[in-house]
């Protein structure tokens, strides 16, 4: 009896010992680098997603913010110095430098934020490319929008008119012509990721040459279609969940970078990590976009809009429907 015990114990003393030694050998060690403070949305998506992770124990998670181009590749360089086994950032102004650093670092990972997503971006054996690919959902806003507009006039207040920012304006744009061909769109770029009273007041400026619905991709914008009593759509994150009460946004096309960071994570620890495009892992069909719920508006969008939202949104996800990518700078149409 005395043996009998002393094996059970044994053997769950050396099983402790061995899920432990997996849990340490499984917990890999990750850099998060980021441009703007984290109070940005794009930058915020990436550390909720890798502070999730760390949460959950599978990885080691450092960060800096607010890094500026000019010194981004000495701090990319620092982190590889230190051990790290996969760097997430983003590259959008150091392209070509952050490649020279992963080809001297090349048994560490990198995902980065890069114009080239979408167009054959990866480089090397280590260097993994992605960007904001929530074209879809915005679509599916502009559908919505399309059908809401009293005045057929849209604003949109976007950061810099570059791809990433392109391609959704663009979608919310077609979403809207699809069941309103009258609709006209104002356009307005701030030279900035995140200026809340810039944006505010560009807001301000299109609300008094008539629209009465704002595309908020960058924050502000709902503070003014707040105060002037018009409806808006969010961006990236829920934004009538997280920052606006109720009656101000409809809906919020959401980037959810849980899918990409948790496959370049399983990739590294299972030592298959490549240098690939992650274009896919932020679109809707594995997960990594989607379209917020309608909270109170749900009564106050037409059935047949809300019809023809469910019924694109599935053909999107079964591939029977392709939202067209145009990252050309959109033009005011009034």
């Amino acid at each position: 009896m005395k043996i009998g015990r002393f094996s059970r114990l044994l053997v769950i003393t050396l099983c402790s010992f061995i899920l432990s030694g997996q849990v340490l050998a499984d917990t890999i060690k990750v850099a998060g680098i980021y441009t703007q403070p984290l109070q940005q949305k794009w930058d915020a998506r990436l550390h909720l997603a890798l502070q999730a992770q760390a949460d959950a124990g599978e990885i080691e998670y450092v960060f800096s913010e607010k890094v500026s181009n000019t010194d981004y590749v000495r701090v990319l360089r620092e982190y590889s110095e230190s051990g790290v086994n996969l760097v997430v950032g983003e590259a959008f102004g150091i392209s070509a430098e952050a490649r020279k650093v992963a080809d001297d670092y090349p048994n560490i990972a990198y995902l980065m934020g890069d114009p080239g997503s979408g167009y054959g971006g990866e480089h090397g054996s280590n260097f993994s490319v992605f960007d904001n690919y929530i074209h879809e959902p915005c679509y599916l806003m502009g559908i919505i929008a399309g059908g809401m507009t009293k005045t057929n006039k849209i604003g949109m207040v976007g950061g810099y008119p570059i791809g990433e920012v392109n391609r959704l304006f663009h979608a919310f744009m077609a979403g809207a012509r699809s069941v309103n061909p009258d609709v006209e769109f104002k356009v307005s770029f701030l030279g900035s990721w995140y200026d809340p009273p810039k944006a505010k007041e560009a807001a301000f400026a299109q609300i008094e040459a008539g629209v009465d619905v704002l595309y908020a991709e960058r924050a502000g914008v709902t503070d003014a279609a707040r105060e002037r009593n018009i409806i808006a759509f969010g961006n990236v994150n829920d934004m009538n969940k997280e920052e606006n009460g109720t009656n101000v946004v409809v809906t919020s096309a959401l980037w959810h970078m849980e899918s990409a960071i948790n496959h370049a994570i399983s990739s590294v620890k299972a030592g298959t990590y490549v240098a690939a495009d992650y274009k896919e892992w932020t679109m809707m069909q594995k997960g990594g976009a989607s379209l917020a719920p309608y909270y109170e508006f749900d009564d106050q969008i037409a059935a047949d809009v809300k019809a023809k939202v469910a019924a694109i949104s599935s053909d999107i996800m079964n591939g029977n429907f392709t939202v067209e990518v145009n990252d050309d700078e959109p033009k005011s149409t009034y």
